[in-house]
């Protein structure tokens, strides 16, 4: 172990305390600038560590943003998760809200997230599918608790459907919102609500 500057032992991290070191600092910088202004000599700065052991974890620079959207993606799940037993008109402006105040603070990394996907690139798309797929399955495991939905609502192929499309559509009003359409942030999230409420409920 090192001593740091005032004499005490500085522990060495270990492998999954670096990585998660090296993600932490990622989404920062992507949430702070444009993806083509992050580099990764400034994460390895930042982070106290060579530009070689960065790459030992990540061995490109796509391979790195993956991996910080997917960490990303993992922590808005759970800062959305359902709160059992309560109906789905209650719960959805308020993860709505989480959502899009989410969005708003990580403007620069939500653009390049889904100009990777539309460019076709191949690690970015895989997590950007199975973002997709977690929030789908998260919102039809609420509807299908709810006596309002019903049981069956997440093996309905249409409701199912309904759901997808609905994400693509917050999507795109999120992409919108951030170029500076005027609408606040409770406006946004009453449209996305209105929309979902408008092709599911029964």
């Amino acid at each position: 172990m090192a001593a740091n500057q005032g004499g005490r032992a500085r522990r060495r991290l270990s492998t999954e305390e670096r990585r998660a070191q090296l993600l932490a600092v990622g989404a920062r910088l992507f949430s702070e600038r444009p993806y083509d202004e992050v580099w990764i000599e400034r994460v390895a700065e930042i982070a106290g560590v060579s530009r070689g052991l960065l790459y030992h974890y990540f061995p490109t620079k796509r391979d790195f943003f993956a991996a910080v959207v997917e960490r990303e993606s993992g922590r808005m799940l759970r800062l959305t998760a359902a709160v059992p037993g309560v109906p789905v008109r209650e719960q959805l402006p308020d993860g709505l809200s989480t959502f899009l105040g989410y969005v708003e603070e990580h403007a620069h990394g939500y653009r390049a997230f889904h100009r990777a996907d539309a460019a076709g690139d191949r690690a970015v798309r895989r997590v950007y599918r199975q973002a997709l797929a977690a929030q789908e399955e998260q919102i039809l495991a609420v509807m299908a608790a709810d006596p309002e939905f019903g049981p069956d609502a997440g093996r309905d192929p249409a409701v199912r459907l309904a759901v997808r499309g609905w994400l693509a559509f917050v999507t795109a009003v999120c992409l919108e919102w951030l170029e500076g359409a005027e609408l606040s942030r409770a406006q946004v999230r009453d449209l996305c609500v209105r929309a979902l409420l408008g092709v599911v409920a029964p």
